[in-house]
């Protein structure tokens, strides 16, 4: 286990449900990634990137909802800014994205 936090640290996180829009490969970055572009509803449209190549096509991330940090400061990786971070479990070089099980509105909070 890492560090202990305490409930106030973990309540700073806004954790909210996106739809992924738009999918292009991200030539640029250092290790194979995809640039995302994720509809949170009411908080617009956030763009990242995610290192999730090995198990993901572009085609399978198509309006796939995910779940992501929308409340971390931007982020420069290469010549694209990062605006939030999607989550996922990683497995050696895998990344398994967390989802809702049934879909859900965009921008839902995650508690």
């Amino acid at each position: 286990m890492s560090n202990i936090i305490q409930f106030d640290d973990f309540a700073k996180v806004d954790l909210r449900v996106g739809t992924i829009l738009e999918v292009n490969d991200f030539p640029e970055a250092r290790n194979p990634a995809y640039q995302l572009s994720i509809d949170f509803g009411r908080l617009g449209i956030k763009k990242t990137s995610a290192q999730i190549t090995t198990l993901y096509t572009k085609d399978e991330l198509l309006n796939r909802q995910v779940v992501a940090v929308v409340n971390f400061p931007k982020k420069q990786i290469a010549k694209f800014m990062s605006e939030c971070l999607v989550l996922g479990a990683v497995s050696g070089k895998d990344v398994i994205l967390l989802n809702p099980e049934t879909p859900i509105e965009n921008g839902t909070a995650v508690n």
